[in-house]
C-alpha cells in the first residue's frame, strides 16, 4: 500500500501544478488542445521567428550566400532552443494541460526553409562542368 499512496500524493501534487503552467506559458490560452498546426503558427509569430522570416526573404531576394548562410543558423539555433530538454519540467506539464502543441510541423518546415535557401542563394557555375566532354 506504500507505494500505491505515495503515487496518490504526488498524482494530486501535479495538478495544479499543471493548471498553473498554462498560466505562465501561454496566458492567453482558451482552454482548446494546441495542435501542430497552432504550436507553428505560435512559434513563427514570436519575436525572434518573424525575425528569422524577414531576414531570410532578404536573403532570398537579394541572393547573398553568406546572409542565407547566416539565416540558416539562426534557425538551427531556434530550432535547438525549441527542442533542447527543458530541465525545469515546465514544457512536459504544459504538453500535458495541452497549451502547448507538438513543434514537429515547425520543425519541418524549418527545414524545408533552410534547404531552399541554401539551394536557391548557392553561388551559381558557370562554364563547363566536370562532367562535361569537349567532342
Amino acid at each position: 500500500m506504500g507505494p500505491l499512496r505515495g503515487g496518490l500524493i504526488l498524482s494530486l501534487l501535479a495538478g495544479p501544478v499543471g493548471a498553473e503552467v498554462c498560466d505562465k506559458v501561454r496566458p492567453n490560452w482558451d482552454g482548446t488542445p494546441a495542435s501542430a498546426l497552432s504550436e507553428a503558427v505560435a512559434l513563427f509569430g514570436s519575436p525572434l521567428g518573424l525575425f528569422l522570416l524577414i531576414a531570410t526573404a532578404f536573403a532570398i531576394r537579394f541572393r547573398h550566400a553568406w546572409a542565407g548562410l547566416a539565416t540558416v543558423i539562426g534557425w538551427t539555433g531556434f530550432v535547438s532552443i525549441i527542442l533542447a530538454k527543458d530541465p525545469t519540467g515546465i514544457h512536459e506539464f504544459a504538453v500535458l494541460e495541452g497549451c502547448v502543441g507538438p513543434p514537429t510541423l515547425f520543425v519541418g518546415v524549418t527545414i524545408a526553409i533552410c534547404i531552399g535557401t541554401i539551394l536557391y542563394t548557392a553561388p551559381r557555375r558557370l562554364g563547363k562542368t566536370d562532367g562535361d566532354s569537349d567532342a
